[in-house]
């Protein structure tokens, strides 16, 4: 089966012992058989550029097997010359299409771009919140120093602010009496501490004197 999948051409085998007429045998009985020759005797005596040959016919049978004489090859060896070169490219019906080089965008290319602009948008980004905290900064300023009614935005504040202002200025002031009323007590108790004692002293040296007498 394997010898009809395609064309086939045996040249010459030497046979000296047994095992190599075996394989001669072999290879002959693979060929379709001619009955002009024996293909056997024939692979043994084929002559420089002779060779057996079978072809597959129309519809793929095997052809008989011909003796034939191969064709040298009449290829050159060398490189062509510059003439031969281009006529063969002027002849190509794609050598007009290879003749401009395209440096086209490769994969590579596509994502280390949109990488780039992600991190040009980041990067905008970020400086676009550092003016806006810049401008809130000033405006801040602005507030604390030049016009306490007004909120950091420069708008007008609501009626209620300055009650809140009032408000917390009560809550300072009575914070603050509160601290008072407790400094105040505990400078009382200080001085009648300090009275105790001294009345406690001078109780003991008047008695020291009279028990002394």
């Amino acid at each position: 089966m394997l010898a009809q999948l395609g064309n086939r051409v045996q040249h010459v085998l030497r046979a000296y012992t047994p095992r190599e007429q075996k394989a001669v045998r072999t290879a002959a009985d693979t060929f379709r058989p001619n009955p002009d020759f024996s293909t056997e005797d024939v692979i043994m005596n084929l002559g420089v550029g002779e060779a057996l040959v079978s072809t597959l016919q129309a519809k793929g049978a095997p052809s008989i097997v011909e003796r034939t004489l191969i064709r040298p090859p009449s290829s050159r060896l060398g490189p062509l010359t510059e003439k031969e070169r281009k006529d063969l490219i002027d002849m190509s019906p794609v050598g007009a299409q290879y003749n401009e080089a395209i440096d086209r965008e490769s994969a590579f290319e596509v994502l280390q771009k949109r990488a780039e602009e992600a991190a040009k948008k980041e990067e905008e980004q970020r400086e676009r919140e550092e003016r806006e905290e810049e401008v809130a900064e000033s405006r801040r300023g602005d507030y604390d120093h030049r016009n306490p009614w007004s909120n950091p935005w420069g708008e007008p504040a609501s009626p209620r602010a300055p009650y809140r202002k009032s408000s917390t200025r009560s809550t300072s002031t009575r914070r603050s009496n509160r601290q008072t009323v407790t400094e105040a007590a505990i400078k009382s108790l200080t001085r009648t501490v300090a009275t105790q004692l001294g009345r406690a002293l001078v109780r003991g040296i008047l008695g020291g004197l009279k028990r002394g007498r």
